[in-house]
């Protein structure tokens, strides 16, 4: 029996007390509503706008069922319901605010998104700290947390956006202080591509905040809006060169060169015994921020697996099935050189690497010192696995990319 996550991560007394007043009248739904119709006529209301776009094909469908599985799976607190129902409504109101845009200025369409650097590979194997400082290059650009959800801004002051946009990162650690341990949100900081995809209703990022075992997003409508996304945060600024980034690229390679087919992919490697705790550790905390019931024996079943495809993705290269644009990088090169371990992989990919991005690097790293907001433990016992069926189910792996156990063993 694994230890609950009421115990791993108490609730602080205001997030309880405002998930208790759902018992006085039945249920959280009749305190914070999730109906669809209901949330569309208010961001046509709030906006003055009615066309949420047809660029990535049946959105209101998908949003039916994302809400239906939501209702019906995810058995969510009252604020889980809150921070949802604040989410889906930004979202379409960022759709209509998007779609004005485009029909204000169609040559937006006409933009090319071209050579993006793209990070992917594990879940937390060094992905979010490479892309941190990968975005510190002044001839590239990332995805700020406030862009994210601004991408068509209707006020100037980017204080007020970032003041707006703490909703959706600082609160998180509000509600659970625990999880600024596990992960930093920030809204000056660059998010992940599955956080600017949520307006489609296909992002994954709706799936790691809930337990929806009914629901799977959509891959090709959730990368059809993150074209068009990307198009209009480009629209008329300095050239530059995307930094994109999200594990959940990883299952999907054929369909990131299919959108992007002169994508750099940066596949960071770590050993299973940090990387596979951690994942479940940070999955289990942030479905805990929005419900009292996280099961975390089902939330761990077949996990290891996922290691299989990363062996058969170097199979695929091997044999010449991807572009040859990937390259790996691993989280042990990083920690002990960051600047060497970036200077490395620009130059697999034939990208210049100057005095000035090293410097910012350096001086990011300094400010950000590993365990600022304290230590993230996660012992693989402590999440149901054995160091030794870690091992066995990951062999493989650790074999074919070399990597290095950080266990001495």
């Amino acid at each position: 029996m694994l230890t609950p996550m009421s115990e791993r991560a108490p609730r602080p007394d205001w997030v309880r007390r405002i998930n208790v007043m759902a018992d006085a009248v039945g249920g959280a739904e009749h305190l914070v509503s999730l109906d669809v119709e209901e949330l569309v006529r208010l961001a046509k209301s709030i906006t003055n706008l009615s066309d949420f776009g047809d660029f990535d094909g049946d959105w209101r469908g998908r949003l039916d069922a994302m809400v239906e599985a939501i209702e019906g799976e995810a058995n969510l607190s009252v604020i889980g319901r809150l921070q949802t129902r604040q989410e889906i409504l930004r979202c379409l109101q960022t759709r209509l605010f998007m779609t004005k845009k485009l029909a204000d200025d169609p040559a937006i369409l006409d933009e090319k998104i071209e050579a993006p650097i793209i990070v992917t590979g594990q879940a937390r194997s060094g992905t979010s700290i490479l892309f941190e400082l990968l975005a510190l290059d002044p001839d590239a650009r990332s995805i700020a947390a406030w862009e994210a959800t601004n991408p068509v801004p209707q006020i100037e002051d980017i204080s007020r956006l970032m003041e707006r946009t703490e909703c959706e990162q600082e609160f998180w650690s509000d509600i659970q202080p625990e999880y600024a341990m596990v992960h930093e949100n920030r809204s000056d900081l660059p998010v992940e591509c599955i956080t600017a995809m949520m307006p489609s209703f296909a992002s994954f990022q709706w799936w790691i905040e809930s337990f929806l075992p009914s629901w799977m997003p959509d891959f090709v409508a959730a990368l059809q809006f993150h074209t068009v996304y990307l198009k209009i945060l480009q629209y008329q600024q300095p050239k530059r060169t995307w930094v994109l980034k999200t594990p959940v690229y990883l299952p999907v390679l054929d369909l990131v060169f299919q959108f992007f087919p002169d994508a750099w992919i940066l596949l960071t490697h770590r050993d299973p015994l940090k990387t596979l705790p951690s994942g479940m550790s940070t999955l289990a905390s942030v479905r805990w921020q929005r419900s009292d019931t996280v099961d975390l024996e089902r939330l761990t079943e077949g996990a290891a697996t996922s290691y299989d495809l990363m062996v058969h993705v170097k199979q695929r290269r091997d044999a010449g099935d991807f572009p040859d644009r990937i390259a790996d990088v691993h989280f042990v090169d990083q920690v002990r050189d960051p600047v060497a371990g970036i200077r490395a992989a620009y130059g697999k990919m034939g990208r210049s690497f100057g005095d000035v991005h090293a410097k910012r690097i350096r001086a990011y790293l300094d400010e950000k010192p590993k365990g600022k907001f304290g230590s993230h433990e996660y012992d693989p016992e402590d999440w149901g696995f054995s160091r030794a069926e870690i091992r066995e189910k990951t062999r493989a792996y650790l074999e074919a990319y070399g990597v290095e156990r950080e266990d001495g063993d």
